[in-house]
């Protein structure tokens, strides 16, 4: 289970007048065919903490949507960014969650010192920052910033199934899961498809050429 002793160790490390605040980062979003890709940033203080945070993808989706508003009445501050399907096809996937990230960071409505990023892929913050493989499942800030990620991206999705049910988005998030690849062959190409995205780009044009991050990606974050 996530602790707080990561954010511990870094405040004993911080200068300069306090308070000094440690966020956690975390995306989803990474591997779908379709959507956005969504971070969070969440900032948490030791003796307020909701009891059974863990990894998003460790929760069922009942457990995450119960712990969402806790962990929005009781952290310090949360801030959500994503980029859209239009800038993960300009830039990429993986330049485009950081992009997510540092949106995140900037939305906290107070300023971190430091933050903790889920992963071994730092992105340009605007403040300091150190990654943590596995760091949804081992620190508590990241987990909580995994959950607040996760459940509003999902609610997203299923918002989006409401305006093209071909897809199946409500079940599937929009990963490239049978049911959302046979709605692909029979309803087409909608504006929220990633078109850099293989199984997308060949209705398209009709080739393999597209990225084929997709692929190895599809379970990733579901």
């Amino acid at each position: 289970m996530p602790h707080y002793i990561y954010e511990s160790r870094i405040l004993k490390t911080l200068e300069g007048p306090a308070p000094h605040h440690i966020c956690g980062v975390d995306e989803v979003g990474r591997g779908p065919l379709a959507g956005p890709v969504v971070a969070a940033a969440v900032i948490l203080q030791r003796g307020r903490i909701p009891k059974g945070l863990n990894d998003s993808k460790k929760l069922s989706e009942e457990d995450r949507e119960a712990l969402y508003p806790q962990i929005m009445a009781m952290a310090v501050a949360v801030g959500v960014g994503e980029a859209s399907v239009g800038e993960i096809d300009m830039v990429n996937i993986r330049q485009a969650t950081h992009l997510a990230m540092a949106r995140a960071v900037r939305a906290l409505p107070v300023v971190a010192s430091f933050a903790l990023v889920d992963g071994n892929d730092a992105p340009a913050l605007p403040c300091r920052c150190d990654t943590l493989v596995g760091g949804d499942a081992r620190s508590v800030s990241i987990a909580a910033a995994s959950i607040i990620a996760k459940v509003t991206r999902d609610r997203m999705m299923i918002a989006l199934h409401d305006e093209h049910p071909g897809y199946n988005w409500r079940s599937n998030k929009g990963y490239g899961t049978p049911d959302h690849l046979a709605g692909l062959k029979t309803c087409g190409v909608t504006i929220h498809h990633r078109r850099s995205f293989s199984p997308v780009h060949h209705i398209l044009y009709g080739d393999e050429s597209g990225d084929s991050i997709s692929n190895a990606l599809i379970q990733r974050d579901s």
